[in-house]
């Protein structure tokens, strides 16, 4: 695995094709309950911060969009009205202020995340006076990195100049599929030259870092249109490429009903779409991370993984490993000591329990012992792709091989099939073994058997 160029084998991938979280926690998000409440989430966020000087991670929800997607899987409020947007800043500017109150100012901000929604939706003004009062609000770190979710359509360069002045040096694209046969069908017309424009203004304004978004299993998607948008992302040349499969769940996303189920690419033709495009991105000199994110070599996603600094939070992969996460905005999730709490999912609950004077906290979970052990080894099977059984022996106070007995015996399979190497030692992802990191790790989750139901909860592994 240390050459770039990865061939896929298709047959493999189809063996383990079913559903399965994507760890951007554990436990994950369904475990949440509503039994941990705002009074907890104040108590723990007090606690949290006494005499702690770590490092910080902001991650910022903006809902609004001026139209729906049909594949879209986020928390958006689709609106023309203004008034929403300047109603809801207020809202997010008065829980950004009280969580702040509660937190050391001596603690570095490392990292922020702005995403949707569509965060340029807001008017360059709004753009320039929220990051304006984060910075108020917070001590940012010189070097912090700072992304935004970008949509092209819509999009002006006095936006992207905002995002600039405001401290953000890294964008993420939306593109998802330059055909626009899947454009329509997804209610997402997007010109190439809008992208193209896009990245243009980046640059020109000294982004430091450039990702685009692309997904497969969208309507009339077909291996050979995909392929012709792989070759244009390639000649795009971001620094990142993120490449998600599309998760078909109209029960859980009623507005997915708008897709023609007739209209779907069929597994079969979704694995091949997937092979080939690892294989193009990996051969164009991008380095598979894992799951559906791609990397430049130098890009500091590829160099944290080597140095086994990589980590996962709800943004997907990050370099922020030891950062307490906190979310603000409707259903934004906060991660901090043993804590997850995520706030309210409607604008009318979230802004009654601010107006209140109360947190936004919706559910949340506190973790146990077993989950602090059992999300240590999944997150690095997920970012390292090993395991080092006397680090987490020395680190808990375990016998690795005795408290993970079960797992081990789950994971054997993988061994035969040569995708994992396993020795007295430690557990290391080989091969085609990093196709398959979310199966993997699924071997090391306790709550997974109670979570597989009869509707399922969660996308396909691959």
């Amino acid at each position: 695995m240390d050459s770039l160029a990865l061939s896929v084998d298709i047959d493999l991938l189809r063996r383990f094709d079913k559903p399965g979280p994507r760890y951007t926690s554990y436990p994950t998000a369904p475990m949440f309950s509503p039994a941990y409440t705002d009074k907890q989430f104040e108590i723990d966020l007090s606690r949290n911060n006494d005499a702690n000087t770590s490092p910080v991670s902001l991650y910022v929800h903006l809902p609004f969009c001026d139209t729906l997607c049909y594949f879209c899987g986020c928390t958006t409020v689709i609106t023309s009205k203004r008034d929403h947007v300047s109603s809801y800043l207020s809202m997010l500017k008065k829980e950004i202020a009280r969580t702040s109150s509660s937190i050391n100012r001596e603690r570095p901000v490392a990292q922020i995340h702005w995403g949707g929604g569509t965060p340029s939706y807001l008017t360059h003004g709004e753009i320039e006076d929220l990051a304006s009062f984060i910075r108020e609000c917070f001590r940012i770190a010189p070097d912090a990195e700072f992304s935004v979710e970008i949509d092209p359509r819509g999009l002006t360069y006095d936006h992207m100049q905002a995002f600039r002045q405001g401290g953000a040096n890294r964008i993420s694209l939306g593109v998802q599929d330059f055909s626009e046969r899947v454009q329509k069908a997804v209610h997402r017309v997007q010109p190439d030259q809008l992208t193209l424009q896009a990245i243009q203004w980046a640059k020109d304004l000294g982004m430091g870092s450039i990702n685009v978004d692309l997904i497969y299993g969208l309507p009339l998607q077909t291996l050979e249109s995909f392929e012709e948008t792989l070759d244009k992302v390639v000649k795009i040349s971001p620094d990142r490429i993120a490449v998600f499969n599309f998760a078909y769940v109209p029960g859980i996303k009623p507005h997915q009903k708008l897709i023609h189920p007739e209209d779907l690419p069929s597994s079969d033709v979704k694995l091949q779409i997937l092979k080939t495009t690892i294989e193009i991105l990996t051969t164009s000199g991008y380095r598979y991370i894992g799951m559906d994110h791609f990397a430049k070599p130098g890009d500091v996603l590829a160099v944290a993984q080597a140095d086994k600094t990589l980590h996962r939070n709800f943004q997907g992969y990050s370099t922020q490993a030891g950062a307490d996460l906190f979310g603000f905005g409707m259903s934004a999730i906060s991660h901090f000591g043993e804590v997850y709490a995520q706030n309210a999912k409607t604008l009318r609950e979230y802004f009654e329990r601010l107006n209140s004077g109360r947190f936004a906290t919706h559910v949340g979970y506190r973790m146990n012992r077993d989950d602090e052990i059992r999300k240590n080894v999944i997150m690095q099977t997920m970012c390292n792709l090993e395991v080092v059984k006397e680090e987490v022996e020395e680190h808990f106070g375990i016998l690795f091989d005795e408290y993970f007995q079960d797992a081990l015996e789950q994971l054997e399979e993988f061994r035969r099939l040569g995708l994992v190497q396993h020795t007295a030692e430690k557990i290391s992802i080989i091969g085609a073994g990093r196709l398959l990191l979310r199966n993997i790790a699924m071997c090391f989750d306790a709550y997974l058997p109670k979570l597989q139901t009869a509707q399922p909860i969660f996308s396909r592994t691959v």
